[in-house]
């Protein structure tokens, strides 16, 4: 897939854990875990937005292209 959710990298660089920031987002654990776990096909925007606020970073920090021969 060649969009890849760098979500769990940005949890432990804010020392943040999946419980805190579901609540935090208003997201059930079982989907930030989807989201986590690169197994989501698809994001709202309003979801993303809450991430990043809750998270202060950017959707490029989220979120990362990398071409199929990379992967």
């Amino acid at each position: 897939m060649p969009i890849v959710v760098n979500l769990d990298v940005m949890m432990a660089r804010r020392h943040k854990a999946a419980g805190e920031l579901a609540e935090e987002i208003s997201i059930t654990p079982a989907n930030l875990s989807i989201l986590k776990n690169n197994k989501a096909k698809a994001v709202r925007f309003s979801t993303l937005e809450a991430l990043c606020r809750a998270l202060d970073c950017q959707p490029g920090d989220i979120l990362e292209f990398v071409p199929d021969d990379e992967t």
